[in-house]
């Protein structure tokens, strides 16, 4: 009579525990889901932002097409493209004219010397894989790689896009982090020429 006394508030404890974890199951697969939704919206938000602020007319070589040089998206946002050894800029002289680029619109001459625009994808080795959400951020904001390397160089507009909001900024890395990982490793700049010296 005990056991059978026993035997029901313990078949009633397991099945309030196998509802409990059951509820517990649909909750967090629905935290999971709302927490997708909202890292899609930020990704969204993100190939907005790097549509819209033309980072593709710089980061993206060009390429000729049927209608003229247009981008050349199976290598997009890789920057600069490792194989192409440029000769010297040509001189332009005193003038108002400042600056030239190649073709593929992915390196820039003028005072500053000779700038090849970064890989933007994920790749580890040679785009921005290794980066922080911060570091990315902090970069945009001061004009130093990493927040604290080297100067950006122009024609990267970064003063502009430093003013961006932090959470539109967060949705540039989160996009730029989910696009294909292309392995092309940028030169680095080039120094300006000396004057030569005086006799």
């Amino acid at each position: 009579m005990n056991q059978h006394r026993l035997g029901v508030p313990v078949a009633l404890l397991a099945l309030m525990a196998l509802t409990a974890d059951a509820t517990l199951a649909e909750e967090v697969a629905s935290a999971a889901v709302v927490e997708a939704s909202a890292d899609a919206a930020k990704v969204e938000r993100g190939r907005y932002l790097v549509t819209f602020g033309g980072c593709n007319d710089c980061h993206t070589p060009w390429k000729m097409g049927e209608n003229g040089p247009e981008p050349d998206m199976s290598r997009m946002l890789s920057g600069h493209p490792q194989q192409l050894t440029l000769p010297a800029a040509p001189a332009l002289g005193a003038g108002p004219w400042e600056g030239v680029w190649s073709a593929t619109f992915t390196a820039w001459a003028g005072p500053w010397g000779v700038s090849f625009t970064r890989n933007l994808t994920p790749d580890e080795e040679t785009g921005l894989g290794s980066w922080t959400e911060r570091e990315f951020v902090t970069t945009l904001r001061g004009g130093r790689q990493r927040g604290i390397g080297r100067e950006l160089l122009p024609p990267m507009p970064w003063p502009g896009i430093g003013q961006a909001s932090d959470e539109d900024l967060a949705a540039i890395f989160a996009y730029l982090r989910s696009i294909p990982a292309i392995s092309n490793r940028v030169p680095d700049p080039i120094p300006p020429a000396l004057p030569p010296a005086a006799p």
